[in-house]
């Protein structure tokens, strides 16, 4: 099931109504079954990153947040990650860990869909506040240069996170990118969030001093380009 602010949706996405999307929609309702029984947070995404299936863990992980207009994170995951103001605080170091690979991403998938409006949409977001626009446009090279390509990566990596259940706390999630072959023809991906126990851990995961971050302009891990 996808969750949104105030609900959640009880069914997939509507696709076309031909032989072929009725099949697609049926695959996506017990694909929907399926991630119910998941134990870690777990979404199904478009290449925008909009949300198309969300199991309850992942709306237990990010059910708090505060509304936003247009970025919610079971609406569109990328644009929580980077708009977002209370990201911050369950996304552990936030900066590095989790708005940089996204912003990595989403430069390749702009390259891969030059003419796709939403993720246009974004772009002209990103475009409107000057500090995330040098980030995206120089800081981001100059952190994959520093850290390498590797570093953008989601699948396999291991993120900080604050999960509100104190079962888990501070800890740490491996994410984990598994994308079946009817997914993929679709245009969809998984991702889940394998999480850890706090007492596995390799290190504490700091909390932030404040319940919200800055706004939009807020990368200072990446610099500026000199002028």
């Amino acid at each position: 099931m996808a969750y949104q602010a105030g609900g959640q949706r009880s069914v997939p996405r509507p696709v076309p109504d031909s032989l072929e999307a009725q099949e697609a929609q049926a695959y996506l309702q017990d694909y929907a079954a399926l991630l119910q029984s998941v134990p870690f947070p777990s979404v199904v995404l478009d290449h925008r990153w909009d949300v198309v299936l969300a199991n309850p863990a992942f709306h237990a992980l990010f059910g708090g947040v505060g509304p936003h207009p247009s970025a919610m994170p079971g609406d569109n995951f990328l644009r929580f990650v980077l708009f977002h103001p209370d990201a911050a605080t369950i996304l552990g170091d936030h900066e590095p860990s989790w708005c940089l690979p996204m912003l990595a991403h989403f430069a390749a998938a702009v390259e891969r869909h030059p003419q796709d409006r939403g993720l246009q949409s974004t772009r002209r977001d990103i475009a409107q506040d000057p500090i995330m626009d040098a980030a995206y446009r120089h800081g981001l090279p100059h952190w994959l240069r520093t850290a390498g390509p590797e570093a953008g990566r989601h699948d396999g990596a291991v993120r900080p996170l604050i999960h509100p259940d104190p079962r888990w706390g501070a800890t740490f999630c491996r994410v984990v990118a598994e994308t079946s072959d009817a997914l993929r023809d679709m245009g969809y991906t998984r991702m889940t969030l394998v999480l850890r126990e706090v007492s596995r851990q390799p290190e504490p995961v700091r909390r932030p001093r404040h319940t919200r971050r800055a706004p939009a302009g807020h990368l200072s891990v990446v610099p500026s380009p000199e002028r």
